[in-house]
């Protein structure tokens, strides 16, 4: 066409335009395919519409989780403010209890200075009344032999020789007796080779105590169901049943003679059976709780001792049927009771966390013995009187030294509380009833000589027979069974 400038003025502006930045890189690029272009274009908008969906619906998540928390905030909030007013007013009953305890606690202090008071005026009296009962008896003598010596006898003193005079109750043996197996050797028993001999289901509930017969084969429980049994070891077959109690039993024992049977219940009462007449000879009621447990003097039959939830221990005199000794001083309830042998001497255990040693003449506490950490279960000697152990809730078994007064050794069973323990006859062995359901066994140093499994529950007493020859224990799961 001949027109040679327009090409170089096209030029010269394209490059000038494209120079300022005035055309964008699609406009000086390759011609683009507007179909191309197009589906490209779409496929971005389904993808930011899918994209928009997503995050709507993380969007819609997101209030709906807020919701609840907000929710939750105002749950939270007014559980708070409800705890703070709880809070508040329990401060405010804890300052006005103080308050009011304050107001009281003088009055305490008074109680308690006139009750240690009233306790000692007691004792002096009863120690007074001990002289003077001594003195009348004494004058008494004499005046039986001045009349004895006179030549003629006055009528009137004829019929005071015909009054009876009241009992008096029976005389304390003499503390300086002498103890038959404090110097006698023996061999301790071969626990090692204890098995299972005998299974014999006792009571339709659980068995709380065994006592051994002191001179046959013969053994007596107490049960749960509210009644005692008497059982032959050689064939287990009943030999006698009780009953009279009005609720669970938890203590018995064989008078030293092995003619009589005491049993303490959740009534309050010790009843005292005689096998000659076959009934029960006296019901002591003195107790104002259950009754835990109950020991006979070692040597003596007139003489028994009780152990109550009332925080008492009592020395009763059978030949008046009356209590002789109440043994004050326990701040829990006394769980178990037992005789020094041939001693005037009981020893108690309590939820206090402390073993008690009494004097029986005088009724008060001659020792006691502390280390338990919790409630103790109950405490036994061993037949040479020179020691006794004692079983806590802990799962602990401390043997004390009664001359020295002091701890001999400190055995730990495990995590199940100690509910019983025995002493053999040589005093070199220990059996420990636990609450496992296991009997362990130990020595006198502490050290561990075998564990007698076989019960189904949890193991309430246990006690040697003869000279350690075997060993019975009685159980939760209504059984006793015995050891060989």
């Amino acid at each position: 066409m001949g027109m040679t400038e327009t090409l170089d003025m096209f030029q010269r502006e394209w490059y000038r335009l494209s120079g300022e930045g005035k055309l964008s890189a699609v406009d000086i690029g390759t011609v683009p395919d507007i179909y191309l272009r197009n589906q490209q274009l779409g496929d971005q908008l389904r993808d930011m519409s899918a994209e928009m969906a997503r995050q709507a619906e993380v969007a819609n998540k997101a209030k709906s989780t807020w919701d609840r928390f907000r929710k939750e905030r105002d749950f939270h909030k007014m559980h708070h403010k409800r705890v703070v007013q709880e809070k508040n007013k329990l401060i405010v009953d804890l300052k006005r209890l103080k308050n009011h305890y304050a107001n009281f606690e003088p009055m305490l202090q008074m109680m308690r200075a006139k009750y240690e008071t009233a306790m000692k005026e007691k004792m002096l009296m009863k120690l007074e009344r001990d002289r003077l009962a001594s003195a009348v008896g004494g004058l008494e003598a004499q005046l039986r032999q001045l009349e004895a010596g006179r030549p003629a006898e006055d009528p009137g003193d004829e019929a005071k020789a015909s009054a009876k005079p009241k009992p008096r109750g029976a005389k304390l043996p003499p503390d300086a007796r002498e103890n038959p197996f404090l110097e006698r050797e023996m061999e301790a028993p071969a626990l090692q080779r204890f098995a299972q001999a005998k299974q014999v289901t006792a009571h339709s509930a659980a068995v709380s105590s065994i006592a051994v017969h002191p001179t046959r084969p013969i053994i007596a429980t107490a049960g749960d169901d509210a009644l005692w049994k008497m059982w032959s070891l050689d064939a287990g077959e009943l030999i006698m049943s009780g009953d009279g109690h009005k609720g669970w039993l938890s203590g018995v024992d064989f008078a030293p003679g092995g003619r009589e049977l005491a049993t303490g219940a959740e009534d309050g009462t010790v009843k005292i059976w005689d096998f000659a007449r076959s009934r029960c000879a006296a019901t002591l009621v003195e107790h104002t709780q259950a009754v835990w447990g109950v020991a006979y003097m070692s040597d003596c039959a007139e003489f028994v001792a009780s152990c109550s939830m009332d925080h008492t221990a009592k020395l009763w005199d059978l030949t008046v049927g009356r209590c002789r000794q109440t043994f004050r001083g326990h701040v829990d309830s006394v769980n178990s009771v037992c005789f020094q042998p041939y001693a005037n001497h009981v020893a108690t255990a309590s939820g206090d966390k402390t073993v008690s040693l009494w004097d029986c003449r005088s009724g008060l506490c001659a020792q006691t013995f502390y280390g338990h950490k919790n409630a103790v279960n109950s405490v036994s000697f061993a037949k040479q009187g020179d020691k006794m152990c004692s079983t806590d809730a802990d799962g602990t078994v401390r043997v004390w030294d009664v001359r020295k007064v002091m701890e001999r050794v400190c055995i730990t069973t495990g995590r199940h509380p100690c509910t019983a323990a025995s002493f053999d006859p040589s005093g070199k062995s220990i059996a420990v009833a636990c609450d496992d359901a296991v009997v362990r066994c130990y020595d006198e140093s502490g050290a561990s000589l075998t564990q007698l499994a076989g019960h189904s529950d949890a193991v309430q007493c246990v006690v040697f027979v003869g000279a350690g020859e075997m060993l019975v224990t009685g159980s939760s799961d209504c059984t006793f069974r015995t050891w060989k």
